[in-house]
């Protein structure tokens, strides 16, 4: 249940278009908050909202360096997050369904 629990938390939080295309902004690799903020017509305050929820749920990781920070995506997370989205959406071994009897519908 943790897993899904987890997933939801990350689901959620890319349920803002900026937030997913940061995400893929970080996917080719690290990036300092003035380079993402150079690609958004947003204030440096709604960026750092942006990028505390993105740090907050695990899917990226910030480091600090003088004065900027740099982002970049947690490869574990995304790992876990792609496997919990393979899980979700294939007919595999440990799922949910399996073992719980709803291959019938007799409430219908």
């Amino acid at each position: 249940m943790e897993d899904y629990v987890e997933g939801a938390k990350i689901f959620k939080t890319l349920g803002d278009p900026k937030r997913v295309m940061i995400v893929d902004m970080l996917s080719c690799g690290e990036l300092c908050a003035c380079m993402i903020l150079d690609k958004f017509e947003m204030s440096q305050s709604t960026l750092s909202y942006h990028m505390n929820l993105l740090c907050k749920c695990g899917l990226v990781k910030a480091r600090n360096k003088g004065k900027w920070t740099y982002y970049s995506q947690n490869a574990e997370v995304v790992k876990e997050i792609e496997q919990l989205l393979h899980n979700i959406t294939s007919d595999t071994e440990d799922c949910i369904c399996k073992g719980n009897n709803i291959d019938t519908c007799d409430a219908i």
